[in-house]
């Protein structure tokens, strides 16, 4: 049996992971915040427990097994996220850190009845998809980072993949959450983005960084015959 300390290796190695590449301990190790040696030794040792293939100077990637266990954590830690919100009462930017120290010690059991209870889910609070019980994750390729759309174009939020509480705390003070209505106001050339928000008509900036971990969809205008102007916050 693993133990969470691999599992959090694991899930960090299948976040960062592209495709069949390697990947750099000094890339987990800047995830993880830990010294790169430490993160030698692991990989040394989940090589030995064929969980990863290592190889000295070009990295790490997945095998079967290792990539299996990681999409069982992280369905695990997807389902406590929708959990704790719709049932304890939890905001979006309180989940991560709670689902990250519970994600090793549910049972299949108890996963099975979360999942049920929840209606069988297939996106967490912040959008990202839950692997299913046959571990398949399933990408929504329809959706793109806000700022690959013009200006003037409406979108629908689909997911954000910030985890910072900070950032989501701000988010939803905004008015960004999952489904919401926003328009592209404005891509300055300096790395700030304008976006409005459809139902207040107010409008706010962000960075081009937390941008790109705002995910959407573009708005299908034949839907709607609303129209209107968006008004800036003061």
């Amino acid at each position: 049996m693993a133990t969470p300390k691999v599992e959090d290796y694991l899930k960090t190695i299948h976040g960062i992971q592209d495709g069949d590449m390697r990947v750099a301990p000094s890339a987990i190790a800047t995830a993880m915040g830990v010294k790169p040696p430490t993160v030698t030794t692991m990989l040394k040792r989940m090589h030995d427990d064929g969980l990863v293939d290592y190889e000295r100077y070009q990295g790490a990637r997945l095998t079967t097994s290792g990539e299996n266990l990681a999409l069982e954590t992280l369905r695990h830690h997807r389902l406590l996220e929708l959990f704790l919100t719709e049932h304890l009462g939890y905001d979006w930017s309180e989940v991560h850190h709670e689902a990250d120290v519970l994600e090793h010690y549910i049972s299949e059991k108890l996963e099975a009845r979360i999942a049920a209870l929840l209606g069988f889910p297939t996106v967490d609070p912040h959008g990202a998809p839950i692997p299913t019980v046959d571990l398949e994750l399933r990408h929504d390729d329809g959706q793109q980072p806000i700022a690959q759309f013009d200006e003037g174009t409406l979108v629908v939020v689909s997911e954000v993949r910030d985890s910072s509480s900070d950032v989501l705390d701000y988010l939803a003070e905004v008015g960004v959450r999952l489904g919401a209505l926003l328009e592209v106001i404005e891509i300055a050339p300096f790395g700030m983005i304008t976006l409005g928000v459809r139902e207040t008509g107010d409008q706010f900036s962000l960075p081009a960084e937390t941008a790109s971990n705002i995910f959407v969809t573009q708005f299908d205008a034949t839907s709607t015959s609303e129209s209107g102007q968006f008004s800036e916050v003061h």
